[in-house]
């Protein structure tokens, strides 16, 4: 699905309002409260409304049925503005009773006290939750939200550039697949990137850093300390290196953004991207060599390790405002909505289930076996405090950089970041 998750920054005057809620409030369970609503307001975003409106419409119906006479309103927003308007509301005491969140920007509202904790056990499949999905709703050992569903990333090649070099099928090991871009380079010379890797994707580069064993950040003692420049982590970074040095001759400053246009234009034999990209790029309008439709394949990218490469897992998360005063009725619609019918619903219009379950499964369809399997390696981003308040990804996309033109060292510029991380990585 094309879309981008960004970090949440969180307003000041919400999350001023927030805290002014208290410890009690914010700590109440959503069992405890809104069982006899009479009203329900979800706030979704715009994937819902235009490609699975009847899953909405059947989890309604569930709670319809549940609670006779309640009336449930939805509002559906943009990714651009969705936290401008969640956090003025917020703000006030009108808030919804269930809203959207990209995974990536729950930390933030979880640090502050926005939602209420609810119970896993009373969510189906809560026991399979893929690991980074989990990870996304879990903060100091309490859960905020339930995954709704996910999208990984996977490599995608143009088959006729690999075949015209000699190689005829997708790699199943890492040696493999540099040999066949060492194949594809020679051949098309150093105007041409055999992988085009933006430098400052930061989403590649810390799936190197975690096969390699290496992490952004480690807790300890209920501290957390910046990780980038342990030698775990360096071998990953230095890995990625190479394949920007060796590899990538396009712009070395840029970042993913515009990925798709550029394998579109022909300038490169493959790509590591959401898995959507591929086929994004091969459309008509984003073609420009009139080649890439039915020549792009998808693939699980092997990773140095031995083990395939672990990938972020972006998504979407569900959560109930702790203003909310309908906290069991919206728990129950979320139920009815991510459930066994919703998931099998959102896997038919080509997303990644939210649990493990499910996710077997698609492993045995070859439409969708590829995203499935790269999925089941997967890592996110550290669930300390400090790092849902200012946008980490500067600074890693900042180290990268550096690191891509030759700027400073490997060791350098992860010792530079790291210090940068450490400054707020603890702060509430």
């Amino acid at each position: 699905m094309k879309r981008k998750l960004t970090t949440a920054i969180c307003v000041a005057g919400m999350m001023v309002s927030i805290a002014a809620c208290g410890g009690g409030e914010s700590g109440r369970e959503s069992s405890d409260t809104g069982a006899d609503t009479k009203e329900l307001t979800v706030w979704l975003t715009v994937d819902a409304q235009n490609n699975w409106p009847e899953l909405v419409k059947a989890a309604d119906a569930a709670i319809e049925k549940k609670h006779p006479g309640i009336t449930i309103t939805h509002e559906y927003y943009g990714w651009p503005d969705k936290n401008a308007k969640l956090d003025a509301v917020l703000a006030t005491d009108k808030a919804p009773d269930v809203v959207e969140m990209g995974n990536t920007e729950m930390l933030a509202y979880m640090v502050k006290g926005a939602f209420a904790p609810v119970d896993p056990a009373k969510f189906d499949n809560s026991d399979a939750w893929l690991d980074g999905l989990k990870a996304s709703v879990t903060y100091e050992g309490k859960t905020y939200g339930v995954p709704y569903y996910a999208g990984g990333r996977v490599a995608n090649w143009r088959k006729d550039v690999f075949a015209a070099a000699g190689v005829k099928s997708t790699p199943k090991t890492y040696e493999e697949f540099t040999a066949a871009l060492d194949k594809v380079q020679k051949k098309r010379g150093d105007k041409f990137s055999a992988w085009y890797q933006p430098t400052r994707d930061w989403y590649a580069a810390m799936s190197f850093v975690y096969d390699a064993g290496g992490s952004i950040a480690v807790e300890s003692g209920g501290e957390w300390k910046a990780n980038l420049s342990s030698p775990e982590s360096l071998k990953g970074l230095t890995e990625f290196k190479n394949v920007v040095d060796t590899y990538m001759h396009g712009d070395k400053t840029k970042d993913e953004s515009d990925r798709y246009i550029v394998y579109g234009q022909g300038k490169s034999g493959m790509i590591f991207a959401p898995a959507w990209e591929g086929a994004t790029a091969a459309a008509k309008e984003n073609d420009k060599t009139g080649k890439l439709a039915g020549n792009v394949e998808n693939f699980v990218l092997p990773g140095p390790s031995g083990k395939n490469l672990p990938v972020f897992l972006g998504g979407s998360d569900l959560a109930v405002p702790v203003k909310s005063d309908a906290q069991t009725v919206a728990a129950e619609w979320i139920n009815a909505f991510t459930g066994p019918s919703g998931q099998k619903g959102l896997i038919e219009k080509g997303n990644l289930p939210n649990n493990k379950t499910d996710l077997a499964t698609l492993k045995d369809d070859p439409a969708t076996a590829v995203p499935a399997t790269a999925a089941e390696s997967n890592w996110f981003v550290p669930m300390a405090p400090g790092w849902g308040q200012v946008e980490k990804a500067q600074i890693l996309q900042t180290m990268l950089q550096s690191i891509g033109t030759g700027k400073q060292s490997v060791e350098e510029a992860a010792k530079e970041a790291d210090a940068e991380i450490d400054k707020v990585i603890n702060t509430k």
